[in-house]
């Protein structure tokens, strides 16, 4: 089994022992970790252990669809630090999670960010009243500056995700040439903005439930 996979596992078994104490109440679940540290990938593999292995129902929130609008961060002046703490709208997300943890509704549209084009499209994704688990993952959500420190207390479990800084680097170096973008491109993404705030991210996060490496 890789380290994925079992790392993957380890957060779907965790998940669920909080669901089966939580008395059917649903549970939220944080996935926190810098850009590229694998994160997304382990928290949609948990979310497909969870649906797959144990017959509950799972969904994936990723915090990306709070991205500010480009024309808000043109405004802004922080267009070329897209991805940094304050290029997000923190009291969006902290209200979605709270709405989403009371499950009142019968169904909640939530945003997702479309890294293709770079937006995020609103109502992108529908979160119904029967899921029992969410996995949220994003960079910040155990950030402890204001007022990203209101989140944690949301959660019923979080976990961290660690990388070391070489392997931190590679991985999203790799991920912009996906997208096809040309060296000195990419250079500037990653030594500008990518890797500062991956480090930064580490450095102020709160102390998780779990702590996994991921190198």
């Amino acid at each position: 089994m890789s380290k994925i996979e079992g790392n993957a596992r380890e957060i779907a078994k965790i998940a669920v022992q909080r669901f089966n104490e939580s008395n059917s109440r649903r549970v939220l679940i944080a996935v926190a970790g810098a850009p590229g540290s694998g994160k997304s990938t382990l928290a949609e593999r948990a979310v497909e252990i969870i649906n797959k292995d144990h017959h509950l129902n799972a969904a994936l929130f990723p915090m990306d669809g709070y991205h500010y609008d480009d024309v808000v961060l043109e405004q802004m002046g922080r267009r070329p630090y897209k991805g940094a703490i304050d290029t997000f709208d923190a009291h969006g997300l902290r209200h979605m999670l709270k709405r989403l943890k009371a499950n009142e509704d019968d169904v909640v549209a939530v945003p997702v960010f479309d890294r293709s084009i770079e937006i995020a499209r609103a109502g992108g994704n529908l979160i119904p009243q029967s899921t029992n688990i969410i996995v949220c993952e994003g960079n910040y959500l155990l950030a402890r500056q204001s007022p990203w420190d209101m989140l944690k207390e949301i959660f019923d479990f979080t976990v961290f995700v660690d990388v070391d800084e070489d392997h931190l680097r590679q991985r999203l170096q790799n991920r912009w040439r996906n997208y096809g973008l040309d060296p000195k491109e990419i250079n500037r993404k990653v030594e500008e903005n990518d890797l500062p705030n991956g480090l930064a991210i580490v450095a102020g996060s709160a102390e998780p439930d779990l702590r996994i490496e991921n190198n």
